[in-house]
């Protein structure tokens, strides 16, 4: 990875310290990004300085290296979905007492550096008893997770829904959330992980199975409740004919499509069609793609629910009825090896990215 510091524009407000930040060039590998240090900006009207605690690699990061994330902006660019971190600065007609105080915040882009400007309406708190790493692996994750077995799918006690893809970090929260709302999970996983998934409550499938639609159906004869697919492509149809009557399928993702060469958004937008005749069609049953960012035009709107419904998940974690996921804890400056990690498919969970030099036992 390449090193760079460049000086921001004079005219630009700037603090005495220096940010470390990664940059994404551009279609590269992973060890194309680069780590460039540059001044830190000071927060502006409305908005907080927070100095990072603990960031995440989401599949997100994954497709953007490749230019295939939906909606990515241009290159080059910072990646990172979220954040936990320390508001370090205020800016003007932001409460001054946040100084010190630990936060989580959605960002899509910009979170993977030493600090960051985000507005104070998106902060959520984190409760004291919880580690920056830990509540790192629910910020984007719970969200999602949370939303989509509760406003999305609307699961009740007794359901059996299906988890795509059980191992990682948002699969892990959504059989860890589902088990708590009294649903049984059927999930799939590599045959390594299947343990894990047994101590989450989960029933092991192994996604290499010749036959995996039939043995998910064996094991829910008279359908699913829902399921909820992050792989996207073909697949999809053997996912939507799991459901029972009523049942709903929840898409969030085209992971199938990560390594395909040609248009980021045909895989989407054919999917998006194939779910809108789904719905069409007289079948009772349901089919939707889940976007965290969907309402996000109605912004207090959004910013309420986003703050509820990470609170609850953040409520669940400080009372120890959901495990953490964390894969591993990965220097900044070694952005490159933590995204080759987190795709490489070995590891359960999600790879954090913490500040150099930090100890992982000192980020509370």
């Amino acid at each position: 990875m390449r090193e760079t510091y460049t000086h921001k524009n004079a005219s630009e407000p700037r603090s005495d310290t220096v940010t470390t930040e990664i940059v994404l060039p551009g279609v590269v590998e992973p060890e194309g990004l680069e780590v460039r240090r540059v001044d830190t900006a000071a927060p502006g009207p409305g908005e907080v300085l927070l100095a990072m605690e603990a960031t995440g690699v989401s599949f997100a990061e994954q497709q953007m290296r490749r230019g295939k994330y939906y909606d990515q902006p241009p290159f080059p660019f910072v990646p990172g979905y979220d954040l936990v971190g320390r508001v370090a600065e205020t800016g003007p007609g932001v409460d001054p007492a946040l100084r010190g105080r630990r936060y989580a915040a959605l960002t899509k882009t910009g979170g993977w550096a030493s600090h960051v400007v985000v507005p104070a309406a998106d902060l959520v708190e984190v409760p004291d008893s919880v580690a920056s790493a830990d509540a790192e692996t629910l910020v984007v994750n719970g969200i999602t997770a949370w939303q989509m077995l509760h406003r999305t799918a609307g699961v009740e006690p007794g359901d059996t829904v299906v988890v795509l893809g059980a191992n990682g970090g948002v699969g892990s929260t959504l059989v860890q959330l589902a088990r708590i709302a009294g649903v049984r999970v059927i999930g799939t996983a590599a045959r390594r992980h299947h343990d894990r998934l047994r101590d989450l409550g989960a029933v092991p499938v192994d996604y290499r199975d010749p036959d995996l639609h039939g043995r998910l159906r064996g094991l829910a004869p008279g359908g699913v409740r829902a399921v909820f697919d992050h792989v996207g492509g073909e697949g999809v149809v053997d996912s939507f004919r799991l459901l029972a009557p009523g049942g709903t399928l929840v898409s969030y993702g085209t992971a199938s499509t990560r390594d395909v060469t040609g248009s980021a958004k045909a895989p989407v937008l054919k999917l998006f069609a194939r779910l809108l005749l789904w719905n069409a069609l007289p079948n009772s049953r349901h089919a939707h793609f889940y976007n965290i960012w969907a309402g996000r035009r109605n912004a207090d709107a959004f910013r309420e629910r986003l703050r509820t419904d990470l609170g609850q998940v953040f409520a669940l974690l400080a009372a120890g009825s959901i495990q953490p996921q964390v894969a591993a804890r990965v220097p900044l400056s070694r952005a490159a090896d933590a995204l080759r990690l987190a795709e490489s498919g070995t590891v359960a969970g999600k790879v954090v990215l913490v500040p150099d030099g930090k100890a992982p036992s000192a980020d509370r």
